[in-house]
């Protein structure tokens, strides 16, 4: 039987619970046999596979490779993840390259399937490494089960750590927040802005969502923005206003004002 996590509420108060629990909940998690056995196999076999075509051959393996990156839904779209391996990420007119979504960037490069690229399958120490995400990974769909808002929470915070450790360049920082449909949300909720904002060029939403972070959090630098307190402050802007907006709050309305407040006055200096 596979451990669910637990979550008794949502909002600010389930975070605070989850981030109180969550290395012996994932732990937990971890150890379930169906996620045992599938984290097992792929530790196992994929020192075998040396072609996009044998990884994609494989479902077992696949399935886990495509949720370490959060593409599980991408399971039955074989040809389109051969392509994106094989292509890689080295040239401009790659696949991974022209799509929206870096995920799939970041999956061809971890791979290294790709012209130019060195193949990582046989690399000491890939198959923990893709393992220990596709756990992660797995968590976080089981807390979305329970709670989506609190999924989102997660994967944002991981996913800007991620991003601020691959570079520095804060123009290039925030294209890739946008470009990564979960973590997108987390900033468009916890900044204020409205979904439509997707409509416009990509240009101006990223000056824009550099604007609203300066001046909510006093910075639009990763590198200041992944600091510990600022990230919090950033989750639980997100919390109280994706409650509000759909009308689950238990704040009262002064309650959700003076967090907002609090949120926004932090960024002043």
């Amino acid at each position: 039987m596979t451990f669910q996590p637990v979550l008794p509420v949502g909002g600010l108060a389930g975070w605070a619970f989850l981030s109180r629990t969550i290395d012996s909940q994932m732990s937990a998690f971890a150890a379930s046999p169906s996620l045992s056995r599938d984290s097992d196999y792929f530790r196992e076999t994929i020192g075998t596979i040396r072609t996009a075509e044998a990884l994609v051959a494989d479902r077992r393996l696949l399935s886990v490779a495509l949720g370490a990156f959060g593409l599980q839904d991408d399971l039955p779209n074989r040809a389109l993840i051969r392509r994106v391996l094989e292509d890689g990420t080295a040239s401009r007119d790659a696949l991974a390259n022209r799509l929206s979504d870096d995920r799939y960037r970041q999956l061809s490069d971890a791979f290294g399937f790709g012209p130019g690229q060195g193949l990582q399958t046989l690399r000491p120490g890939f198959a923990d490494q893709i393992i220990a995400r596709f756990e992660r990974q797995s968590f976080e769909i089981a807390i979305g089960q329970a709670d989506p808002a609190m999924r989102i929470a997660l994967s944002g915070q991981r996913e800007l750590l991620r991003i601020a450790g691959e570079t520095a360049n804060t123009e290039a920082q925030w294209f890739k927040i946008l470009s990564l449909p979960p973590l997108r949300k987390k900033m468009e909720v916890a900044l204020g802005l409205p979904g439509s904002i997707g409509q416009i060029d990509i240009d101006k939403q990223r000056d824009i969502f550099q604007d609203r972070a300066r001046r909510q959090f006093g910075t639009d630098d990763l590198a200041e923005l992944t600091r510990p307190e600022t990230m919090r402050r950033i989750t639980e802007a997100y919390l109280v206003r994706q409650q509000i907006a759909a009308g689950q709050t238990s704040l009262s309305g002064a309650a959700a004002a003076l967090t907002l407040l609090a949120q926004a006055g932090g960024g002043r200096g």
